[in-house]
């Protein structure tokens, strides 16, 4: 490398002036500017000069080294707007072009069918209480009034966790834990899965939601529980359907009935649907049994209530006429979107 200045400056000068990018500009500039650069090594050079060469020789490297970094600088300025400008034109986007479609949330129709259950009965002046999944056997069987050899209790029929716990096999449990803690009147309601030890069919599902509902007053009868449930399908199904009781049994109600409502479909003139019969089933409800109010510490000869519970997922099976209970757990979008 010559130690003459000018030839320093004008080497680097043409190397800055044909740096293509910014990175090739920073090693240019590295090479003659940097701590241990040739003009560095020029001013370091100037001890082994004769002390009349050195003002001269000195102020040279200074006005050299001044040039090339006002040069650097312009250069790098060039270099950073035409890089920038291919950037942009690299990821440049078509305004034009359509835009894409995001996916929006709904609700599951379980849900969607929940809240208008909970809005519905709010309005009727229903309290909503949340219980455990997981349920003692006590509420589940003893507070309700069943006995020992009912059915239902069986291994086979319910998914036992030990000899005590199991998972409710109906909301109807909430009664157990609620009323012994609260003082007549009231309205109760509560909403959840129920679990049951079945084979998975078009109707049946070992894991279903439910909505049970029950009121103790003074007088309860069940002209009562007709007219809630009456209003109640009213509103859910629509102001033309019919609300329908024929006795039924129940261990936690005497007496019982089966509630139906008139198709939705035929107006309760016989369809496919009601299998010509004009009604579809619901769910079960009567006036709580008085061996249920003693155990829950309610004087049955001072106050009376009714009880009722209705399948949740049947709700809008019945509104869109779905035929398999397994559509709603299968998580098939196909069938999700249609709600």
């Amino acid at each position: 490398m010559s130690l003459n200045p000018e030839s320093v400056r004008r080497e680097a000068e043409e190397r800055i002036l044909a740096a293509s990018s910014v990175q090739e500009l920073e090693e240019v500039e590295t090479h003659f500017l940097g701590r241990k650069g040739v003009v560095t090594q020029l001013l370091r050079s100037l001890g082994s000069l004769p002390p009349e060469q050195r003002p001269a020789f000195g102020r040279q490297v200074n006005e050299a080294k001044q040039a090339l970094q006002e040069l650097v600088e312009k250069r790098r300025a060039e270099l950073a707007r035409i890089e920038l400008e291919a950037r942009l034109q690299e990821e440049r986007v078509d305004v034009t072009l359509p835009g894409r479609t995001f996916r929006t949330g709904r609700y599951h129709p379980i849900n969607a069918t929940i809240d208008e259950i909970r809005r519905v009965m709010v309005g009727l002046g229903f309290e909503f209480v949340e219980m455990p999944d997981v349920e003692h056997y006590r509420f589940n069987f003893e507070a309700l009034n069943y006995p020992p050899d009912h059915p239902a209790m069986d291994e086979q029929m319910s998914f036992y966790i030990d000899d005590g716990v199991l998972l409710r096999t109906q909301t109807t449990s909430a009664q157990g834990r609620v009323m012994p803690h609260r003082e007549p009147p009231f309205r109760i309601a509560v909403v959840g899965r129920c679990y049951r030890y079945e084979t998975v069919d078009a109707t049946h599902n070992h894991t279903f939601y439910q909505v049970d509902g029950f009121m103790v007053d003074r007088v309860v009868t069940m002209a009562h529980l007709k007219g809630t449930l009456d209003a109640f399908n009213k509103a859910i199904f629509g102001p033309n359907v019919r609300t329908r009781f024929r006795p039924d049994y129940f261990p936690f109600v005497e007496p019982g009935a089966e509630i139906a409502i008139s198709c939705v479909f035929c107006n309760g003139s016989g369809c496919r649907i009601c299998k010509e019969t004009g009604w579809l089933e619901q769910g079960g409800c009567g006036l709580i049994h008085p061996n249920v109010l003693r155990w829950c510490g309610i004087d049955p000869d001072a106050w009376s209530g009714y009880a009722f519970g209705l399948g949740i997922e049947r709700m809008p099976m019945l509104k869109y006429s779905i035929d398999d209970i397994r559509l709603f757990y299968e998580n098939d979008m196909r069938f999700l979107r249609q709600f």
